[in-house]
């Protein structure tokens, strides 16, 4: 439960209106303390503290919610929420080995005589422009993660798994609570897997290792993606790819301000305006469905508790202080005919993650090297 500060499992907040029009009555229901069930699973925090650490006007047991909850519901005018009320498999395995799906006798009951509405629309307008305590956060987290990239790149890799492993130590032995998401170590032509995540094969010499990864601090995350050689130095086509893509990104982050007067989708067009032209200047045949073949996916997403935070928040928003974004153009080169054979079979995207400000971006995650003579001066190192 993110958004109330509060990590346990089984545990529900409710925000209530007050009697006057301003006042709101937080309550938080939790798990009682219960020193058998913790001698095994560990401490919680109990009634007390949701009162006096988390700052609850009412808190309960769990365990009561029925009870609880009823009387709170029917005396409400509109019930927001985004708990699901039926089960709602979403493959073909999920559909053929779950149960018949029907409302239960638990929360749908109790709301079956409410005017129910989305919760989503709200908390992301709360969520998508953050405080400074959360920029903080952020800032924490993209300074960890950035500096253990630039200390992996220091270091030859033959498999995916070990440096995989070795950034989500970095991360943590730099103060990050953990890993923010499953990462991508993409060695090769698993770059161009968008979402590989095995991470389980060899790196070979003489090519490219794609990493998106990041950790999470105090519950918010930053997301970060470098490409890089895992064991020698770029090679010439190498180099002009990345810094085609690299200078296209650049671009892209430096529009990331109030005062640009853009949207995540107008940044997008962007990009790929400015990628389809280097791209012909390298030799790629741009006509037809290139870009899209060439360029999957968005350039943007917003970032904050989630690595894909505010689901359903429009990329057509302008972009105001206080807006988290990535900013993460990328190419992934078929190994096909159509395209120029000292090219195929890269994968190469550079990501950052940025907080908008009204005349310059604000780079969370700006230690993670990214220019090819930089890149080359840490493998130096090695």
């Amino acid at each position: 439960m993110p958004n109330a500060g509060f990590n346990e499992p089984e545990a529900l907040a409710v925000i209530a209106k007050g009697q006057d029009k301003d006042e709101h009555i937080f309550q938080l229901y939790v798990r009682p303390k219960d020193s058998k069930a913790e001698q095994w699973e560990g401490a919680r925090s109990g009634l007390e503290a949701a009162a006096d650490v988390f700052n609850a006007d009412v808190t309960g047991d769990i365990n009561s919610l029925t009870s609880i909850l009823s009387p709170i519901v029917s005396s409400a005018s509109s019930v927001y929420t985004d708990i699901p009320l039926k089960a709602s498999p979403t493959t073909v395995f999920s559909r053929f080995f779950s149960s018949p799906t029907s409302k239960s006798e638990g929360f749908a009951q109790i709301l079956k005589s409410s005017e129910v509405q989305p919760l989503k629309p709200l908390i992301n307008e709360i969520r998508a422009f953050k405080s400074d305590a959360e920029l903080s956060n952020m800032r924490k987290a993209g300074q960890a993660s950035g500096r253990a990239f630039t200390d992996a790149m220091r270091q030859e890799w033959t498999r995916e798994k070990d440096l995989g492993n070795y950034l989500e130590y970095e991360f943590k032995r730099r103060g990050c609570d953990g890993s923010a998401y499953v990462p991508v170590v993409a060695g090769g032509e698993h770059a161009l897997s968008i979402h590989y995540v095995r991470n389980d094969d060899v790196l070979r010499n003489g090519s490219l290792v794609l990493v998106d990864a990041g950790g999470e601090y105090g519950n918010y995350i930053t997301d970060i993606t470098r490409t890089f050689p895992p064991s020698s130095k770029f090679s010439k086509s190498q180099a002009d790819l990345y810094n085609a893509i690299l200078g296209v990104q650049r671009t892209c982050v430096s529009l990331c301000r109030a005062s640009a007067n853009m949207t995540l989708d107008k940044l997008h067009e962007i990009a790929e305006r400015a990628l389809k032209v280097g791209l012909a200047d390298l030799g790629f045949d741009m006509s037809g469905n290139a870009m899209e073949v060439l360029f999957p996916h968005h350039l943007s997403h917003y970032i904050g508790l989630d690595v894909h935070d505010t689901p359903g928040y429009s990329r057509k928003e302008i972009l105001k202080p206080g807006h988290c974004v990535t900013v993460e153009p990328g190419i992934y080169v078929p190994n096909s005919d159509r395209w120029p054979k000292h090219f195929r079979g890269m994968g190469i995207r550079i990501e950052d993650s940025i907080a908008v400000q009204e005349d310059s971006p604000y780079v969370f995650t700006t230690e993670a090297v990214k220019e090819v003579c930089l890149n080359e001066l840490s493998m130096l190192a090695r």
